[in-house]
């Protein structure tokens, strides 16, 4: 018998808030393809919490729930983070798909020296969204080589 675990995550997530969280989950889900995995509203129908899975990982999509929690649409458009999302499918595909949800491409698809293609996109709310893509395995050397910088810990 299998134990179905609403709660099991993989090791490190993210909590993205917005003013409008139920807005959110569903503009997330049409342009980058996340998949709502738990909604739990309150009596009044009140999204009270919700979580959204993208591959083995998982984001949790909430309300400006507390005076130190706040939305990039009420700071100004600043961000204090910003969530990197690993794609396994085209990541030029994943933008078309993003822009025509609406998202602002802030980055088109470019390829880095470290191996990855990734392009960088604004969500209604001001939340910015980097997408990556594996193109090629760099050795540290060769990275080293071409930045001119040295490397410490590089995980290839």
């Amino acid at each position: 018998m299998t134990i179905d675990d609403p709660f099991r995550h993989a090791t490190v997530g993210s909590g993205v808030f917005y003013r409008d969280p139920r807005a959110a989950l569903t503009w997330l889900q049409a342009a980058f393809g996340f998949e709502p995995s738990m909604l739990v509203s309150d009596a009044e129908g009140r999204l009270v919490h919700a979580e959204m899975r993208f591959g083995d990982g998982y984001i949790i999509v909430d309300s400006e729930w507390a005076g130190h929690i706040a939305s990039p649409a009420s700071v100004s458009g600043k961000n204090t983070q910003a969530v990197y999302v690993r794609l396994q499918q085209d990541v030029d595909a994943h933008r078309e798909k993003a822009r025509a949800a609406g998202a602002e491409i802030l980055e088109e698809p470019t390829d880095h020296f470290y191996g990855e293609r990734q392009y960088r996109a604004r969500d209604p709310e001001g939340h910015v969204w980097t997408f990556s893509q594996t193109v090629r395995v760099v050795p540290k050397d060769e990275a080293e080589r071409l930045t001119g910088l040295r490397i410490e810990g590089w995980h290839r």
